[in-house]
């Protein structure tokens, strides 16, 4: 009877067993895909975040900068986190000087976006989007087909399976028809 109940629980915290009654890890479920099998340090304090803690959700990459006319979209994508986050959704803000409107250190930029404009959602240090320079997510998202960023606050859309769904440009705000349709029905899908 306990034998019993101890397989019950191991297989619930998913736990193989083997016949001898001892414990072996399993596969996890949900494996790290490749676009998101990447550790890109944190703006706040610059640690080490591996992108696979978002395998399973709805992503929504963005390229931001300070200093750019596009820059108060940050209100607009920290209103989608707050409505959709719970929902499986999470924005990933990645800073870029590549268009010369950053900020010159991450925490100034962390600062900024938390006084200014109240962003919650996870922020990474600054980096190149595009080119040779680009951080292995960016130049991923560019051999999957995304439009490299041709300014700030490219969006790239990753769905619950870890694969590319859409890009847009700049021009599209986050409280655009297509874009929010497109998270909605990326939700919708089971991961």
């Amino acid at each position: 009877m306990i034998n019993r109940l101890v397989k019950t629980v191991l297989l619930a915290l998913g736990w193989g067993v083997v016949s001898m009654g001892l414990a072996q890890a399993q596969t996890p479920a949900a494996a790290c895909p490749a676009l998101l099998n990447h550790t890109i340090p944190r703006l706040q304090d610059e640690k080490p975040q591996s992108l696979c803690q978002y395998a399973g959700k709805v992503v929504l990459v963005v390229n931001t900068a300070s200093y750019c006319g596009f820059t108060p979209q940050y209100k607009g994508l920290e209103a989608l986190y707050a409505k959709y986050k719970d929902q499986g959704l999470v924005v990933l803000g990645f800073p870029s000087n590549d268009f010369a409107q950053e900020k010159a250190n991450n925490k100034d930029i962390a600062d900024f976006c938390e006084n200014t404009f109240g962003v919650k959602f996870p922020m990474f240090a600054a980096s190149s989007v595009k080119g040779e320079q680009a951080n292995p997510l960016f130049k991923q998202l560019a051999a999957q087909g995304a439009t490299v960023p041709r300014w700030n606050f490219y969006k790239y859309l990753i769905g619950r399976d870890g694969k590319l769904v859409e890009s847009y440009s700049s021009m599209t705000a986050p409280d655009s028809k297509s874009l929010v349709g497109a998270i909605e029905k990326s939700l919708g899908t089971k991961p």
